[in-house]
């Protein structure tokens, strides 16, 4: 029985999200009067103490006595209270057991510390990323305002990169209706870009997209030599894998033989100037192109990698970028790092991109919570707290038994 909910404090200083806003809040003690909800304090969090005081919360260092503790990000091994109901963002969904894609998420983060600490400490965890409908649709996400602001972020480094007179930052506005004001004013010159993706982080791009003067076209239009405007072009999952033997795109298919195709991006990065990457990535999966493929796309200045998969679909993700400071730039012969901005291209890979519009990001994934998660852990369950449920009393469940092989690797 789950009585006692808590948002624990993220021990990232530069993520200032939130689980559950105090609006949220109020609405849930009033739904379940039963229950008691207690807010870690935090300097950082993009809402404040006294908020979550006046909306009914108990703001209090100590969680022991907590049933159920939400976080955003990983929380740090040594924070973790045994015996206790967990639910955050794991990102240990792509883990392989040769290590793959085990860096994705919070850098410097150990996974297999955590997954241990949680084995050791009889935790239960719930992953958000996990939590799905019976399509495999996410329920909830930060996706949408990751879009909005890899997109804004990109473009900002396009004007940048061309020396024309930037943008203001997103984290320091922090107000997605004065972002799109701002978009509105800019005039971008004749450039072709390219996103992939058709879940919530591409949605986020086109949504933001369409306050511009870049126009969508069609898949063809864009492959066209000469234009007299600024276009995109948005490739669908069907638009950039391609299979062998089927001209036929069926995604349940693709989804569990994913290693069977192949990329099909590769004429439109050539004609791209930017390509923002907004796709979900699965390590069987193809990459959108390979790095000894990087010198055919001579006329590509930017990539805007929203989903930061490190040395995943985009090879040129390296490491990933920070809110403060959101570039780098590759050496295109060497694809090493470099300081020369010059004829090699601009890279933007922040991994905590909703971050910048904390208030909005926050108060969507909350809602999210509120209505498609916390009434199947208070009251009866569907299936999809239990299918998201990762580990319980000392053992992976048997869905995620993938994981043993990791830590143990």
């Amino acid at each position: 029985m789950i009585n006692k909910i808590s948002i624990i404090r993220e021990s990232r200083t530069d993520d200032n999200r939130t689980p559950l806003t105090p609006k949220h809040i109020k609405e849930l003690i009033i739904k379940f009067p039963d229950i008691k909800i207690t807010v870690q304090p935090s300097k950082h969090r993009c809402f404040l103490d006294q908020e979550y005081e006046e909306h009914g919360a108990i703001i209090k260092e100590d969680l022991t006595d907590c049933d159920l503790i939400l976080g955003v990000k990983e929380i740090e091994p040594n924070l973790l209270i045994p015996s206790k109901n967990y639910i955050f963002f794991s990102h240990t969904a792509k883990i392989q057991s040769d290590n793959s894609a085990a860096i994705q998420g919070t850098p410097g983060m150990d996974k297999k510390i955590l997954l241990k600490a949680i084995l050791d400490k009889k935790i239960t965890l719930i992953d958000y990323e996990n939590i799905r409908d019976n399509l495999s649709r996410r329920y909830l996400g930060f996706g949408r305002f990751a879009g909005i602001v890899g997109c804004y972020n990109t473009l900002n480094l396009f004007l940048s990169h061309n020396k024309y007179v930037q943008l203001g930052r997103a984290y320091k506005i922090n107000d997605y209706e004065r972002l799109k004001n701002n978009l509105k004013s800019i005039i971008f010159p004749k450039i072709k870009l390219l996103v992939t993706g058709d879940g919530r982080v591409a949605k986020g791009v086109l949504e933001l997209l369409q306050e511009t003067n870049i126009l969508q076209v069609s898949k063809d239009e864009f492959l066209k030599s000469e234009i007299d405007k600024p276009i995109f072009c948005n490739l669908q999952t069907k638009d950039y894998v391609t299979h062998p033997e089927s001209n036929e795109f069926d995604l349940h298919h693709f989804i569990n033989f994913s290693n069977q195709y192949s990329s099909a991006a590769l004429p439109y990065l050539k004609e791209s100037n930017i390509f923002i990457s907004a796709h979900y990535w699965d390590p069987s999966s193809p990459k959108i192109f390979e790095k000894n493929q990087l010198d055919q796309f001579s006329k590509l200045e930017i990539i805007g990698d929203i989903t930061c998969d490190i040395e995943g679909s985009v090879p040129t993700t390296i490491r990933s970028s920070t809110i403060e400071n959101p570039i780098f730039y590759l050496d295109r012969q060497t694809l090493q790092e470099t300081h020369i901005k010059e004829n090699n291209l601009a890279i933007m890979a922040v991994d905590n991109l909703p971050s910048e519009l904390p208030r909005d990001a926050s108060f969507e994934f909350s809602d999210g919570i509120v209505n498609h998660v916390l009434p199947f852990l208070l009251e009866k369950d569907d299936g999809r707290i239990f299918n998201a449920t990762i580990a319980k009393e000392g053992h992976f469940l048997e869905k995620y038994n993938y994981l043993k092989n990791f830590i143990n690797s």
